[in-house]
């Protein structure tokens, strides 16, 4: 299944609460709820970043991409 059929095969809301990384080795972020569209009409959710302590909109797509955290 390529990545825009995956995005269309799960609800949104079941991603809200798992700890992800940002690539393999950088900061911790948890998925804290679903964000609208970006201005290219993207799917974004709302996450925080631990390490920072910031809470910012994350495009679903590069999110399905990073890994969750141990």
């Amino acid at each position: 299944m390529d990545k825009l059929n995956t995005l269309f095969a799960f609800e949104p809301n079941s991603l809200i609460g798992p700890w992800r990384r940002f690539g393999a080795l950088g900061p911790v972020y948890e998925v804290i709820g679903q964000g609208t569209t970006n201005s290219e009409g993207e799917r974004v959710m709302r996450i925080h970043v631990v390490e920072s302590g910031e809470e910012l909109d994350y495009r679903l797509t590069d999110l399905l991409d990073d890994p969750k955290d141990r």
